[in-house]
């Protein structure tokens, strides 16, 4: 690339914060707030799922997934969010960021109520369905990782960058907070009108007709805000560094960034001829690539994947968690309604105590402490807290010390937060030159969700008594010990993070070397 900056980027990294900036947060931001909800919800209703569909006649016990449903349910969504990150990141490095913006959202609302529409009453026709669209609702979900990160990092200011992209994906702390209060009302809504009695007194009515509108509710309820921004992300303009970078298009990138920000951009035509000619033209996995960004996508992919592993096994998984610490009572001593609205009670405390606090610490301080520091204190700090429950483990499941487990556990998620699970996010949309920017981002994210898929259909089996698994399940290594493995995967996220380069307060084609030849000199 040139070696002297187009004056429309100049404009963009020394622009002062202005409503533009917030606009971007809240459009991008709405996108995230779904994926969360859609992505999470459905550890909430799985035990509801279980009950209605899976209760036999006579049994003890209410039902359950099976082993293979429960994985299914669970990771389908995550399979289908992978493939979208790598197809959706590569697309828009190849027709532009917006031209495929819109359409991640729409899948995603059309997805979520389908998802919550799945056909029949039967187990076999609703599981089938259900498992159907949510691989294609996380399809979408994976479009808007690599599209909302490099959006918000080619609009922002090199000043205040690593805030506004971290403030977009705080909003996943929303959408998970808000799934949990979903659930809280609409339970509790659905129990208040239908009182029904626990399991053991009456297995029947206990689960009652009405719980099957339940779950479809709360599955497609999210769906309400991301639909609200659709009008406002097709408003948006293309981002000036797709503009100017890739398509060549200066005039065009001048014109729509003057219009963003109020204010009038020239550009010398000696500097855009220079760098018409100067465009590089080496592809992913190049040799000019691997030598400049090999390490760097390394980095990003590694770390995102240890980071996954950890997180949504703690995520997708916290109702039996809880169950096994006793926090929640046995499912046979309740409704299905009242177990429901139970779950939902300790994952929002959860959320609100360690999880959305986390995003918004690395929103106020990526930018003082830099995105290096927060990810490694992230990492060891997870580590530490995940040790601090499995060495005393037995002892804090025992009544009367379950405060200590969840003061312990929600740590794990603040520091999850204010650490690697924003960083990772944030670092692949900063360090990657801009042609390629989306495709890495994508395929990064992709990385962290062969780790979530690692987590959410090995953690349940993995984590199964090694005498007495669930029903379904064969013997696993323990609770204690499962949780030593994640504390084991967040150490390697630690050792991996020294490879992550730090992009606080420089510009986006200076991180990315965009104005430096071949041979290490510029352009």
């Amino acid at each position: 690339m040139a070696g002297e900056q187009l004056n429309v980027l100049k404009a963009l990294d020394q622009a002062k914060t202005q409503w533009y900036h917030f606009t971007a947060v809240v459009i991008a931001g709405m996108g995230f707030f779904t994926d969360a909800y859609d992505l999470f919800c459905i550890s909430l209703v799985t035990r509801l799922l279980g009950r209605i569909y899976y209760t036999e006649a006579g049994s003890n016990e209410p039902g359950h997934l099976p082993a293979n449903v429960s994985a299914a349910v669970n990771g389908v969504a995550l399979c289908g969010t992978l493939a979208g990150q790598l197809f959706f990141g590569w697309l828009g490095d190849k027709l532009g960021r917006k031209s495929v913006y819109g359409f991640t959202l729409i899948l995603m609302v059309l997805c979520s109520i389908a998802s919550g529409l799945s056909f029949g009453h039967e187990a076999k026709g609703v599981i089938g369905t259900l498992c159907f669209f949510r691989f294609w609702l996380g399809f979408g979900v994976g479009g808007d990782y690599p599209l909302s990160a490099t959006i918000m990092s080619e609009y922002a200011n090199k000043k205040t960058r690593g805030t506004f992209i971290a403030a977009v994906f705080a909003m996943q702390g929303f959408g998970i907070l808000f799934g949990t209060i979903v659930t809280i009302v609409v339970s509790s809504a659905f129990r208040n009108a239908f009182p029904a009695p626990p399991f053991y007194i009456d297995a029947a009515s206990s689960i009652g007709p009405e719980a099957d509108y339940v779950w479809r509710i709360i599955v497609m309820f999210g769906t309400i805000p991301a639909a609200l921004t659709y009008y406002w992300r097709m408003k948006m303009p293309e981002t000036a560094r797709y503009t100017a970078l890739i398509t060549r298009n200066t005039k065009q990138a001048t014109a729509d960034m003057s219009r963003v920000l109020n204010k009038d951009i020239t550009e010398e035509e000696e500097k855009v001829q220079l760098q018409v000619a100067s465009g590089d033209t080496w592809g992913l996995f190049s040799r000019q690539f691997m030598s400049r960004h090999g390490l760097h996508l390394l980095a990003t992919t590694s770390t995102w994947f240890l980071l996954d592993v950890a997180f949504y096994s703690q995520n997708l998984f916290q109702k039996d968690i809880f169950t096994k610490v006793g926090w929640i009572p046995p499912a046979r001593t309740m409704s299905a309604l009242e177990e429901l609205y139970r779950i939902a009670r300790a994952q929002a405390l959860i959320a609100l105590c360690g999880t959305v606090p986390g995003y918004w610490f690395t929103v106020a301080f990526i930018d003082i402490i830099g995105r290096f520091w927060i990810q490694l204190m992230g990492f060891a700090m997870m580590t530490i807290f995940m040790l601090a429950i499995a060495v005393p483990y037995d002892y804090l499941v025992k009544p009367g010390h379950h405060t200590g487990f969840v003061v312990l556990y929600g740590l794990t998620f603040f520091f999850a937060n204010f650490g690697p699970n924003s960083t990772t996010f944030i670092v692949p949309a900063e360090i990657f030159p801009a042609r390629l920017r989306s495709t890495c981002h994508g395929v990064s994210a992709a990385a962290g969700k062969a780790g979530a898929i690692i987590g959410a259909f090995g953690f349940l089996y993995a984590s199964q008594d090694q005498k007495k698994p669930d029903k379904g399940y064969s013997a696993g290594i323990g609770m204690r010990n499962a949780l030593f493995l994640l504390a084991g995967t967040n150490f390697l996220g630690l050792l991996f993070s020294l490879l992550v380069p730090e992009s606080k307060g420089r510009s986006l084609e200076e991180i990315s070397k965009e104005n430096v030849g071949d041979n290490g000199t510029e352009a």
